[in-house]
């Protein structure tokens, strides 16, 4: 199953590179890691996290704040947040498609 990430979602790995960044040096970099792994886990295994409602989910990210919400649509993932868990919780609901 491929992944593909909503247009307004493929910036927010960015902001928080550039955040990490600038409170250390690689840790931007430890970040996209990490998320690249997040990735290929919801990949293999897309059901394994506890569903919003029926299609979609929410990988959390190790290490840091983040979660993956994504939707499991016909022959894809659809990628529509990486959402920052403490900050404005919610935000992307209006992202998904019941």
């Amino acid at each position: 199953m491929e992944i593909r990430l909503l247009e307004i979602a493929e910036t927010e790995p960015d902001e928080a590179v550039t955040f990490y960044n600038s409170e250390q040096p690689e840790l931007g970099a430890d970040f996209i890691v990490i998320f690249i792994h997040s990735l290929e886990r919801i990949k293999t295994y897309p059901k394994a996290w506890n569903p919003f409602n029926q299609n979609t989910r929410q990988c959390q990210l190790r290490r840091f704040p983040y979660g993956i919400v994504y939707q499991i649509l016909e022959g894809e993932i659809l990628v529509v947040a990486i959402s920052h868990l403490h900050r404005e919780p919610g935000y992307w609901k209006d992202r998904i498609t019941p």
